[in-house]
């Protein structure tokens, strides 16, 4: 039995479109932009097709927050149906999608002369580190527990979880200006691949390893540094058009480690945008 919290989120989750079903998920899309076409994150443009386009356009893409007013037509009826809502979102370091469900909920209650059960977060996550977060959200919520047990919930997660990506180059970060800590890294050595991290909500330099392999291989030594002790993962492992890395790095840790939950997801346009192809992403945290 669904409780009467609803979870909204945006589409920088990168989550399986099975657990959005699942857990009743509302997904408010960014949009990826072409030149003077906008679409629709993972609504007008799959990954497949933005990755297909993304090597042969003529100017680099860029990526849009949805409006105040895309927020106010998925809280509206929310509400007129009794829900409360609990939206969780990206970093406000690097998206204003907080900003704009703000103002949709501040539009909301000066119409309606009421304050409003919406509690908005800015998590410090992005992708499927956002989407661990608002899978457990969901659950709470399906459990029956109140607004503020969710956030509770929420709360408690937001400082567990790691984000980590390999990119192929920081070609794409520099060029979507996203990039950060990252900064001091452009400009080395050619044949490193950039290991970045998400750390208070912005993107970090974490390590340079020599060759894709290598990096690969710190992923997997991170991930055990940083759940030492610990019994039950949680994982996310993500992927732009690499997904023979991703399910092999998704073999070795359902083989080490016992896993709650551990989801294979492709990286959609709005990341893919500043990430690049063949980047690999592992979001996880411990228990």
């Amino acid at each position: 039995m669904g409780g009467s919290v609803h979870v909204v989120t945006d589409s920088s989750i990168n989550m399986p479109f099975p657990e959005r079903e699942q857990y009743g998920i509302t997904v408010v899309p960014l949009k990826s932009i072409f030149g003077t076409t906008e679409y629709r994150d993972e609504l007008d443009l799959t990954p497949d097709q933005f990755y297909a386009m993304l090597p042969t356009a003529k100017e680099h893409p860029t990526t849009s927050q949805p409006s105040a007013g895309d927020f106010v037509q998925v809280y509206e009826p929310l509400l007129q149906a009794g829900k409360e809502i609990v939206s969780l979102h990206l970093s406000s370091k690097l998206s204003g999608t907080y900003a704009s469900a703000c103002a949709a909920k501040t539009e909301l209650e000066t119409r309606l002369k009421t304050a409003l059960p919406v509690t908005i977060v800015d998590t410090p996550w992005i992708s499927m580190a956002l989407g661990l977060l608002v899978i457990a959200a969901a659950q709470a919520a399906q459990a029956g527990k109140s607004r503020d047990e969710v956030i509770a919930t929420v709360n408690a997660i937001i400082p567990k979880l790691n984000l980590i990506f390999v990119l192929d180059t920081l070609e794409y970060l520099r060029r979507g200006g996203r990039i950060g800590g990252a900064r001091a890294m452009v400009g080395t050595l050619l044949n490193v691949k950039p290991m970045l991290e998400i750390r208070g909500g912005q993107v970090e330099p974490l390590e340079q390893p020599r060759s894709r392999a290598k990096a690969l291989k710190r992923v997997s030594e991170i991930l055990a540094e940083r759940t030492a002790g610990k019994k039950t993962l949680h994982v996310g492992v993500l992927h732009a058009q690499a997904l023979g890395d991703a399910n092999a790095l998704a073999d070795e840790i359902r083989a080490q480690y016992q896993c709650a939950e551990l989801y294979i997801s492709p990286i959609g346009p709005v990341i893919g945008t500043h990430v690049g192809p063949n980047a690999l992403g592992l979001a996880f945290y411990a228990e």
